[in-house]
């Protein structure tokens, strides 16, 4: 299976972040035009937080607060898990899996270097079966009487 850094480099590289004392509005105006579900919250070039779709729907939409005068750091996920560049992304797919997470960023030596989706582990997955698949086609053509 392929590492964090091997997902990386087929991505494009542009982190899409904001500061904690953005508004709300910022964060989802980022997700809408880089099209992504989530942000990473970065105060001095650290990362502090992310924040998704769900936690602005949840805890800014449906409790009726406006998304303008909402500041990141009263929705955000503090202290993310991450991950590093050399875990593999079977590790980043139980970790999403038992703790319900659909991003993990990604550290190399304490800085931020890139965000892993449960989107990117997916297709991981299925460029492996493929991979697999054709091996036992091939495999059973060549066996076959």
């Amino acid at each position: 299976m392929a590492t964090v850094q091997q997902c990386l480099q087929s991505k494009p590289s542009r982190l899409v972040s904001v500061r904690s004392s953005d508004f709300v509005v910022q964060a989802l105006q980022l997700m809408r035009d880089n099209r992504v579900r989530a942000v990473l919250v970065v105060d001095d070039d650290k990362l502090v937080g992310i924040v998704t779709q769900g936690d602005c729907a949840i805890k800014v939409l449906l409790p009726g607060k406006d998304a303008k005068a909402t500041v990141v750091s009263e929705v955000m996920t503090r202290d993310p898990m991450t991950v590093r560049p050399a875990d593999p992304l079977e590790a980043c797919m139980g970790l999403m899996a038992n703790r319900g997470f659909r991003h993990l960023p990604v550290l190399d030596a304490g800085k931020l270097v890139g965000v892993v989706s449960v989107g990117d582990v997916v297709k991981d997955q299925v460029r492996h079966m493929g991979e697999q698949i054709g091996f036992l086609e091939t495999y059973i053509k060549g066996h076959g009487a």
